[in-house]
């Protein structure tokens, strides 16, 4: 039985001799200290003590407490199995089991003990969790990659959440021989993770792999903490980062072709996972609509994206009649593409030190002496395993490459794992059939690492090395522009 704290019983369950199974709780909410609110009493007719399933339902249903009664041969009541949850604590204990007593003995003021669990619970977690602005978040990786790999990842991750305002408060690692098809962590693994969450008041768990919709649902089912993967990590960013209107309209093309294929869900389960960081993007709004409407908007949003893009293309045309070279600034993001071409052509592009700082496309012009001038680019930042929706919806936007007569990749050579981003940008560039448009490599933040290093480096891999933020240090870049595109007069200067 499932009975609510004024002793309803909200429902009855008939299993087997081995289990039952509790039905959806979600729609009864939870209250103050994060307790479902109701508690669930039931038989044990070998006389075993509280199982491993039964331990989990307490945990990640977050119910009142957990009952098993044993059911002697002659159908009599014998002991009584309880357990319930802890308010967080330094052991970081998540439940209780109690001793167990003879049915007939056992006496619990249920009401008053759980008043007093659940304003425990509350109190704890207010003092325990500080005061803030974000919403607190634990990292989840399951692969079967080496643990340098899996660092790295965690570490761009660990900025991703930085960047869309999320505080880490935990990560979760595992290395199964099987990944598992329906979790992707082992089910024992999540329980844990799920644990650590309530217990460090997380409001998201944040996967780092992209969650199919069937295993989205299975794990949003498990638990009422929200659930998100890299791919709607990165949506929510380009969603907060999107300012002009064919921006905006690409994000949204992105975040629906996302939801579509999960939108066989219903109702808190799929809130929780399509919400979002704070409910941005299309979020519990679309939901609501059917996929009719969506492949309706869809249709709506490709059209206009189709026809920015021909626009595009005719100022593309005009420039190209002009003769003026165009430069494209391509790379990973956070590399400082921004901060260059702002320190280049004394522009104001918006740059901070976050992930996809800006997302739409900035031009401007640099001029050189004689009169002579280029065109540049600023373009949206490529990173690993972008998602191949946000690739194909943005485009219409990263087409400004294709007219490109140089490719400035831009590096940022202080960072460790800045060959594995090379190698990415360069596997981009290939998917968008860029690989036979010309590339210089700068390698960027070389007062980071000190310029003798970063230009020793960049001399054995035919780069320049510069630092975006100092404009004295762009005389080697400045001139390989000039060979590049006025070759004879540059020769004869020389």
């Amino acid at each position: 039985m499932i009975i609510d704290r004024k002793g309803d019983v909200v429902h009855t369950i008939l299993g087997d001799e081995s289990q039952i199974v509790i039905p959806d709780l979600t729609k009864l909410g939870m209250g103050r200290g994060k307790l479902r609110g109701v508690r669930c009493v039931h038989t044990h007719l070998l006389g075993e003590p509280l199982t491993d399933d039964d331990i989990a339902d307490l945990t990640l249903l977050r119910l009142d407490a957990m009952a098993a009664i044993e059911v002697r041969k002659d159908g009599r009541p014998g002991k009584i199995y309880a357990a319930h949850l802890l308010p967080p604590n330094p052991a970081e204990e998540v439940y209780r089991v109690l001793d167990p007593v003879d049915f007939f003995a056992f006496d619990m003021p249920f009401g008053e003990f759980i008043s007093s669990l659940s304003g425990e619970i509350a109190e704890k977690q207010a003092s325990t969790v500080k005061a803030k602005d974000a919403d607190q978040c634990i990292l989840v990786h399951v692969s079967t990659e080496s643990r340098a790999e899996i660092d790295a990842r965690l570490d761009e991750l660990k900025e991703l959440c930085r960047t869309a305002a999320l505080e880490v408060v935990d990560v979760a690692i595992q290395r199964p021989k099987k990944i598992n098809p329906r979790y992707l962590l082992g089910e024992g693994k999540l329980r844990e993770v799920v644990d650590s969450a309530l217990q460090k008041g997380a409001d998201l768990l944040v996967f780092d792999q992209e969650l199919s919709p069937a295993q989205a649902r299975a794990i949003s089912e498990l638990t009422d903490i929200r659930v998100l993967d890299r791919t709607q990590l990165i949506l929510d960013i380009f969603a907060r980062r999107a300012h002009t209107p064919d921006g905006k309209m690409q994000v949204e093309l992105a975040q629906l072709k996302y939801i579509l294929p999960r939108l066989a869900g219903k109702g808190v389960a799929m809130s929780r996972l399509m919400g979002g960081v704070g409910g941005r993007g299309p979020g519990e709004t679309k939901l609501e609509t059917d996929r009719r409407r969506v492949r309706t908007r869809l249709d709506q949003l490709e059209k206009k994206i189709e026809t920015i893009s021909r626009s595009r293309i005719e100022r593309r045309k005009r420039r190209s009649k002009a003769g003026v070279p165009i430069v494209s600034i391509v790379g990973y993001t956070n590399a400082g593409k921004s901060t260059l071409l702002n320190n280049l052509t004394a522009s104001e592009v918006f740059t901070e030190d976050l992930l996809f700082a800006t997302l739409d496309t900035s031009t401007r012009r640099l001029r050189f002496p004689r009169e002579r001038e280029i065109i540049i680019t600023d373009t949206v930042g490529f990173l690993r395993d972008l998602p191949k929706g946000l690739v194909g919806a943005f485009k219409a936007t990263l087409e400004e490459l294709e007219d490109a007569h140089l490719l400035l990749h831009l590096v940022d050579i202080s960072n460790p794992a800045h060959e594995d981003q090379i190698r990415s940008v360069e596997a981009l560039l290939s998917e968008l059939g860029l690989e036979t448009v010309p590339t210089l490599l700068v390698y960027n933040k070389a007062d980071k690492v000190g310029f003798e290093l970063a230009s020793e480096l960049a001399r054995k891999a035919g780069a320049v090395a510069i630092s975006a933020r100092e404009r004295k240090s762009f005389d080697p870049l400045l001139d390989e522009l000039e060979r590049r595109f006025w070759p004879e007069e540059s020769s004869s200067e020389v």
